[in-house]
């Protein structure tokens, strides 16, 4: 899994996430109508590199596991996402809070994300690293 994103979408400055070793299994539990209902994701998620594509400068993250829950809403579109564990989060300037911002949690995030991608962010706790700031 590689990103390469322009300055202004998950840092001030050009960022490139690399993803590597992921064996996170995915379950999904339909809805009476046969559609995806609850997806649950968990297991080793990606070990991730992020890289300042400026200066070269890059951190790397190991992940030991994780698992996220999303629950759909489909009358609303709204789709409820709880992550427990190493996960990565790049919010953009359309997302609540308005990115650009890119943090590395251990703990657990909450966020939604609406029909048109928008995430916003309902709660977070543990503990979280800047990677912007840490790339910088």
């Amino acid at each position: 899994m590689t990103l390469n994103l322009p300055a202004g979408e998950g840092c001030n400055f050009a960022l490139d996430v690399s993803g590597t070793g992921s064996t996170a299994r995915t379950h999904v539990i339909e809805d009476r109508n046969g559609d995806a209902g609850i997806i649950i994701q968990a297991g080793k998620g990606y070990t991730l590199t992020y890289t300042n594509a400026d200066t070269g400068k890059s951190i790397t993250f190991a992940s030991n596991g994780s698992v996220s829950k999303t629950v759909i809403d489909p009358d609303a579109g709204v789709q409820t996402v709880r992550i427990s564990g190493h996960t990565g989060l790049i919010l953009f300037p359309t997302d609540i809070p308005a990115g650009p911002s890119t943090t590395q949690y251990i703990g657990t995030v909450v966020f939604t994300i609406d029909p048109n991608g928008v995430f916003d962010v309902q709660s977070v706790s543990g503990t979280a690293v800047d990677v912007c700031a840490a790339l910088t």
